[in-house]
């Protein structure tokens, strides 16, 4: 390719990259859709979705009513994370406390509490949960666990073994430390297939799609000036959220902002490219829709974001690897709170470059091949 070749790719580039911007922002609601959902979204994942407890209701059915029973209860009380809302005088009572939903735990301390552990046994303390939420019940007997464990240690002596823990990190497991760098890929995730998906869907039902194809473009800079557009603006919307995070909910950044932006364009390429392929085998906009729809919830179940890789089933972490959401939201998250560097992370951007090493040159060909 000599220089005047060149040349005209390039100025051919910039008209039909203009020709899609101006299509977007022209249009008021899709103006909207480029900052609202991702404010909105990073605001609702950082204040809402987390799994730290700060105000467990827990009611108490102290059957000893002695001395120990009442220090421990005490103890609890003491703590912040736990606000007592009621005291139960009978069993009778439990599932009263439990079916109303005013409690998440029903602390009951059995009448020869005392005696047992007078006589050096164990002496039980049973905890009564809601198991309609697995995670908040585990969260809440790990809680009195720790708080038990540290009165026994004051009252009935220091145990054998001392266990210290220490999590590197997130030093105080805080969940939106774990959310929010992984939901910078997930919003421009959802916008890039998005608008990607609707670029040439939507030129087919306007009846344009056949002019750009006439028009003395080749299929390559088509292609490259349909993708260009939704990656700008997945990368706009990524830095919101990465502001959000650092500025707003103030988890701090270790990493280097040069292999933060290097692995968000990889993953918004890998995502073009789903994109671009949906929209050339879709010929109206409600295909399109249906069809991100169909995708987006797998995949964004699928990336790790939610829960471990490691504890699906086999056969489904297989699926795993065609899914760059998963791959960008693990190198997203090293980055971002381990300072990891690119010999760390690099094996995440070979699944995201194969995945738009496919999916881009097979929405060229459909581009050829398939014009209706």
């Amino acid at each position: 390719m000599n220089f005047e070749s060149l040349r005209a790719f390039f100025i051919h580039l910039r008209f039909i990259c203009e020709k899609e911007l101006l299509a977007t922002f022209k249009d008021k609601t899709a103006r909207q859709l480029l900052l609202a959902p991702v404010l909105l979204q990073g605001l609702l994942f950082g204040y809402g979705a987390t799994y730290n407890l700060d105000q467990v209701p827990f009611a108490v059915l102290d059957m000893s009513h002695t001395k120990e029973s009442t220090s421990l209860i005490a103890h609890i009380d003491g703590t912040t994370a736990f606000s007592r809302v009621k005291t139960l005088y009978s069993t009778n009572e439990i599932a009263g406390a439990m079916d109303s939903e005013d409690v998440m735990v029903v602390i009951v301390i059995p009448s020869d509490f005392e005696s047992k552990l007078a006589h050096n046994e164990q002496a039980p303390v049973q905890l009564i949960t809601d198991g309609c939420n697995t995670m908040t019940a585990g969260l809440v007997a790990s809680y009195i666990g720790r708080i038990t464990a540290a009165w026994n240690a004051e009252n009935i002596g220091t145990p054998p073994i001392e266990l210290i823990t220490r999590t590197w990190f997130n030093p105080n497991q805080t969940t939106r430390w774990a959310f929010l760098p992984g939901l910078i890929g997930m919003i421009s995730f959802t916008q890039v297939i998005m608008l990607a998906g609707l670029s040439i869907a939507k030129e087919k039902e306007q009846g344009t799609f056949d002019q750009l194809l006439v028009a003395p473009f080749s299929q390559l800079e088509i292609l490259v000036g349909k993708a260009l557009p939704p990656m700008l603006i997945g990368m706009f919307q990524s830095t919101v959220l990465f502001l959000l995070a650092l500025f707003w909910f103030e988890i701090p950044f270790s990493g280097s902002v040069l292999l933060l932006y290097l692995t968000l364009f990889i993953f918004v390429l890998s995502s073009t490219g789903i994109g671009l392929t949906i929209s050339a085998i879709s010929n109206s906009m409600q295909q399109v829709l249906v069809y991100v729809f169909v995708l987006l919830l797998p995949l964004s179940l699928l990336s790790g974001i939610a829960t471990p890789i490691h504890n699906m089933p086999e056969a489904l972490q297989i699926f795993t690897y065609a899914d760059p959401l998963r791959f960008a939201t693990d190198a997203l998250r090293r980055i971002y709170l381990e300072g990891a560097g690119l010999k760390n992370i690099y094996h995440d951007f070979i699944p995201m470059l194969c995945v738009a090493a496919i999916t881009l040159p097979f929405a060229g060909w459909l581009f050829r091949n398939k014009t209706t």
